[in-house]
């Protein structure tokens, strides 16, 4: 996986926040404004956009002003860096686990077939 140094820090950080992941499961749902946003965050708006800024910054959203209306979208193809490094994440433990499960499985044979160490 190619990211840049601290691009994964940057978006694991942004989604380590209860009211960011909030609205990106918002965003899911369809573009909003940051009035529609902030409403359920119960937050002044200056602590609001501090949130929608870490957002942009990790590249997972974008906004943009039409008059005083500023509206905000998820970025198409943005998880990709994390879903990449999960998966790999994912294939080394169940790699692990699948060669721990033989060594046990090896372990209880040898046990019930009288050649594996005494306890």
């Amino acid at each position: 996986m190619n990211l840049a140094p601290g691009q994964l820090d940057t978006l694991f950080t942004a989604l380590g926040d209860p009211t960011r992941r909030a609205m990106l499961e918002r965003l899911a749902r369809g573009p909003a404004t940051v009035t529609e946003l902030a409403a359920p965050a119960g937050m002044a708006l200056p602590s609001f956009m501090a949130h929608l800024r870490r957002l942009e910054a990790a590249g997972l959203v974008t906004t943009r002003k039409e008059g005083r209306v500023r509206h905000v979208e998820l970025v198409p193809g943005a998880f990709t860096p994390v879903r990449g490094w999960l998966e790999e994440q994912r294939a080394l433990w169940e790699g692990r686990l699948d060669r721990l499960d033989d060594y046990v499985t090896r372990l209880m044979k040898e046990r019930d077939n009288g050649t594996g160490p005494e306890d």
